[in-house]
């Protein structure tokens, strides 16, 4: 579903309107002469990005779960030559 798209002030003229679309759709996006400069969501899509996240071993367990790793059958040369290995650049402090 594409993003529907209001202008500022038509938001301010029918905000009625807006929160009603809102309920029927995640987001919606404001622009200003045209140019996308804010986002209103609904609140269950709120709700979906504040709520379900997990720290980072909470996720890799969960997906570690219900994914078979050996089954992939990931061969481990494919990241060999992805790390960058030098040593950074110098800090002065």
């Amino acid at each position: 579903m594409a993003t529907q798209s209001f202008s500022i002030a038509e938001a301010r003229h029918d905000l009625a309107a807006v929160v009603h679309q809102l309920e029927r759709q995640p987001r919606i996006q404001l622009t200003r002469r045209g140019k996308p400069v804010a986002v209103l969501l609904s609140l269950h899509e709120y709700e979906r990005l504040t709520t379900s996240t997990q720290d980072f071993w909470s996720t890799y367990a969960t997906f570690t779960a219900n994914v078979d790793l050996p089954d992939l059958a990931i061969d481990p040369q494919l990241f060999t030559e992805d790390r960058d290995r030098t040593t950074g650049r110098e800090m002065n402090w």
